[in-house]
């Protein structure tokens, strides 16, 4: 039977650093069996001269170290034949003491990847490498160069391989394989075959490198933004809140059927270091929770139309997604036909100011989400006050979906909400907050009616007062 090999990612996180080569710099390190031999007085050469070196710090008479050595070399000699990008040196660390204590040393045999010539941050191998016994068989070396080229392209996580059988029997391991650990658990593993190449493998590691649900913050932005999977589905949701565990729940839960095709982030609407990204999604904290697809490819965004937030309705969503069917967000919908030929205007991104702040006239307007059975079940009452000023010209009653249009207006309520746009020039908002019946509402509405009267006289005093003033001085000017 041949010999099985585990190879083993770790989630951790390096720096890289570029050096240029001079003339000196570009001076060949002697090698012994493709092992560069290095040296206090080579080593820095060694890492400007090769983006991805290998380093094995060795004790040549440790029983450890020997077996190591040997294995290093094949290793070494397997990577030249496959014209890999990955160098390999060794350090002999009863010689090199000084240099052992610089790079900080303290085992051997153990093994240290450089990249880009970083001398500060090495990618440690925290697992002894040990590689193919010998075999004739073309299966196992083109395995193992896989996995190096790979080593060499995903620079930020540590790589280790091992062929010892407690790690077999602990993670189940019966074939060539790779397993990603991330905190000593398995995340996930890949089959390692004869037509396994090397962008399967960083796709698979790239896939599963971060949690079903990753919640965005510093650390994680760049991992979100940069993912392979392009379609991100993003709930904001406020984590003190009573109900965030059971949705959080229903959400992961969701997430393990699309892993690989969309990415679940949750953004916590009560953390304030947030508020830049909320603001560029145009969400309020107030908004939430809402769930909404977002894809990288272009930009587009498509709103979860549900305030029912639990399993099956982000599988649907997803699902409809995917399949082409979900409605696309955008800043505004185009204005309906007819849209003010009805007793109740319907207003949408793009005509919203022109209707709200008009200083001839009183808008009603309510702010309403289509899913919502609250918001709909105030469709009636907005007819009724319709009817009910529908002989008065100064006043307009309306709606707009809050949901599919951006309004450049703060809104501190979640929908439905009503708002009043007085007759005034200036664009004064007053929202109502008494009961959602006829009569209160048409008091309110003519409160507001008469106090912009009087307001809006002032206002054409002061307009009138500022107008001759203007006159005057281009008068005094002639």
């Amino acid at each position: 039977m041949k010999p099985v090999q585990v190879y083993l990612v770790y989630v951790l996180l390096s720096a890289c650093v570029f050096r240029a080569l001079s003339a000196k710099d570009a001076e060949p390190i002697q090698e012994d069996k493709n092992v560069l031999v290095l040296t206090e007085s080579n080593f820095d050469r060694a890492l400007k001269q090769h983006s991805q070196l290998l380093v094995h710090f060795y004790a040549p008479l440790s029983g450890d170290s020997l077996g190591s050595i040997l294995e290093f070399a094949k290793a070494a000699s397997e990577l030249k034949e496959a014209e890999s990008d990955v160098k390999l040196g060794g350090v002999d660390v009863t010689k090199q003491k000084e240099l052992a204590k610089t790079l900080n040393v303290t085992a051997a045999p153990s093994l240290r990847l450089y990249l880009s010539g970083d001398q500060y941050n090495p990618v440690y191998c925290p697992v002894i490498f040990q590689h193919l016994e010998s075999t004739n068989s073309d299966v196992e070396e083109g395995v193992v160069t896989v996995f190096y080229d790979v080593a060499a392209h995903v620079a930020d996580l540590p790589f280790g391989v091992t062929q010892r059988k407690e790690i077999f029997n602990k993670y189940d391991i019966t074939d060539d394989s790779v397993l990603l650990l991330r905190k000593s658990k398995t995340a996930e593993k890949i089959e390692m075959t004869s037509t396994t190449v090397k962008e399967d493998v960083i796709h698979f590691i790239r896939i599963h490198e971060m949690p079903l649900v990753t919640e965005y913050n510093g650390k994680t932005s760049s991992m979100i933004l940069n993912s392979v999977v392009q379609n991100h589905l993003v709930l904001f949701i406020d984590k003190a809140e009573k109900g965030f565990r059971q949705t959080q729940r229903a959400f992961k839960s969701t997430a393990k059927e699309f892993r690989g095709k969309v990415l679940f982030v949750l953004i916590d609407t009560g953390e304030p270091r947030n508020g830049r990204i909320m603001e560029y999604f145009h969400v309020r904290k107030e908004d939430a929770p809402l769930v909404r697809m977002v894809n990288l490819t272009n930009n587009f965004q498509y709103q979860l139309p549900s305030d029912l937030l639990d399993a099956q309705t982000f599988t649907d969503f997803c699902e409809s997604y995917l399949q082409g069917n979900a409605k696309l967000k955008l800043q505004s919908e185009p204005v309906p036909d007819g849209w003010d030929k009805q007793p109740v205007k319907e207003l949408v991104g793009i005509n919203f100011e022109r209707v709200s702040f008009n200083h001839n006239k009183n808008v009603l307007i309510l702010f309403y989400a289509p899913w919502s059975p609250e918001c709909r079940a105030l469709f009636p009452l907005l007819e009724e006050l319709a009817e009910h000023f529908s002989e008065n010209e100064d006043v307009v009653v309306a709606r707009i979906d809050i949901t599919a249009n951006d309004v450049n207006l703060r809104m501190s309520d979640r929908y439905p909400t009503i708002k009043m746009f007085p007759a005034v020039y200036a664009e004064r908002v007053v929202s109502y907050s008494g009961e959602r019946k006829l009569e209160p509402i048409v008091e309110f509405v003519n409160a507001e009616r008469e106090r912009a009267k009087m307001d809006k006289a002032e206002e054409e005093i002061e307009r009138k007062k500022y107008l001759d003033a203007q006159k005057a001085a281009a008068k005094e000017e002639l």
